[in-house]
């Protein structure tokens, strides 16, 4: 037991102080910075926006003065120049940046407004949508004149319909709740997806880089492969767990630094204000269990191959069967009862995400979840004793090894072991 610790010691000590590792733990963490400051960044930048200036040539004689009048309501950085100039000099003043775009405003058959907007470029949507908005406005206004509608029967036109979800479940969650859960499930999904993929790869290129230096000649005859593999799957998850708790206390502690701010829009929508504890549990559950799942499986693969070259070809299917596990949970954030949805989140591979998915937004009965948690401990460990086989012979073949026929070689030489 002693030549385990020292092998999953150093496969965590030597993958911690690893320039990849370092980069990469520096780059989420300025992500995670961003994240929780976020409210300041869209501050900076907002107030930072210059007043768009926008010519207008009036052909309607009447329409400009309310068409004005609405988009200060509706955007009080946009300025409007009513001007007395050609289509030609207009453009000339936009290329020189005296105008950021101008409108020709006619009135159409039926003697409603209309408009023809030009600028450099129709990327700026915002604008754009804000000048459409407020001309509408403007065309309604007029249509109810004409119509003879006062003022209370065009609001009675214009609201909205009273249209309510309410759901019968004693325990079903609202509409704002399920918002909240869908928000936050997201992007713990893409935490588990990219997690599992990154830390379960580094497990099958430990592998393969040791194969190829010749290292394993030396370590299998000093402690037995299945020690190695084990070592090698703990030593990682070490890794990916000391990543994490840096990450989740940094997040933590920004997030109770700025909870002031990290209210409504953009925070309200992902669920920050109210993050259920049992959520980020099920989250740390099933993202450890997916884990040791493809992990044990990147490594009994990455065994196969003597070239670091062919390591990634051969964990191929592997990446493929967790982003067919990842879309399927995207898909079940909108429809998370689906049948569909509900038999792959009990197959093995695919229940790390989309079971927790299942958790995160539906209140399933507590067998649901457990029911996962056990399929997967169950197939790590059945999983854990085929994988220990094909390492203790994988191990040992060299040379042009990137197919998945050579499991049955390594099964026959685990055999003479």
């Amino acid at each position: 037991m002693n030549k385990f610790w020292i092998m999953l010691s150093h496969t965590y000590f030597t993958r911690l102080k690893s320039k990849s590792f370092i980069i990469t733990s520096i780059i989420l963490l300025v992500g995670v910075l961003l994240l929780g400051n976020m409210s300041n960044i869209i501050n900076l930048f907002t107030s930072g926006d210059k007043e768009k200036k926008i010519a207008v040539i009036d052909e309607t004689n009447g329409v400009f003065q309310p068409f004005q009048e609405q988009l200060k309501a509706v955007n009080k950085d946009i300025q409007l120049d009513k001007v007395q100039k050609s289509e030609d000099a207009l453009q000339k003043n936009i290329k020189n940046g005296e105008f950021d775009g101008y409108m020709v405003l006619t009135l159409d058959s039926n003697q409603m407004p209309s408009a023809v907007y030009k600028a450099k470029t129709i990327t700026d949507s915002s604008t754009i949508n804000d000048v459409k908005q407020a001309l509408q406005t403007v065309k309604t206004m007029m249509a109810a004149t004409s119509l003879k509608l006062n003022s209370d029967k065009l609001a009675l036109l214009n609201s909205p319909i009273s249209f309510q979800k309410v759901s019968l479940g004693d325990n079903a969650k609202s509409e704002k709740e399920l918002a909240q859960a869908r928000g936050l499930v997201y992007i713990l999904l893409f935490a588990i997806y990219f997690s599992v993929l990154f830390y379960a790869n580094m497990v099958g290129m430990e592998v393969a880089t040791e194969k190829s230096s010749r290292v394993m000649e030396i370590l299998i005859s000093s402690a037995s492969p299945t020690k190695q593999m084990f070592a090698k799957i703990f030593g990682v998850a070490l890794l990916g767990l000391t990543q994490m708790v840096v990450l989740l206390l940094v997040g933590y502690l920004l997030i109770k630094q700025n909870l002031q701010n990290m209210t409504g829009g953009f925070f309200e929508a992902f669920g920050f204000s109210s993050t259920p504890v049992s959520t980020i549990l099920y989250a740390v559950i099933f993202f450890l269990l997916g884990y040791l799942l493809f992990a044990t499986l990147a490594a009994f693969l990455g065994s196969l191959v003597s070239r670091i070259e062919d390591a990634q070809q051969m964990m191929l299917p592997m990446t493929f069967v967790v982003m067919i596990g990842f879309f399927i949970a995207m898909f079940g954030l909108n429809n998370p009862e689906s049948g569909f949805v509900t038999v792959t989140s009990f197959i093995p591979f695919f229940t790390p995400m989309i079971m927790f998915m299942r958790v995160g937004m539906l209140d399933l009965p507590v067998w649901n979840g457990i029911a996962g948690i056990v399929i997967l401990v169950l197939s790590i460990a059945v999983l854990g004793m085929i994988g220990a086989r094909i390492y203790r012979g994988g191990v040992l073949l060299y040379g042009k090894s990137n197919s998945l026929k050579n499991i049955k070689k390594a099964l026959q030489m685990s055999k003479n072991q």
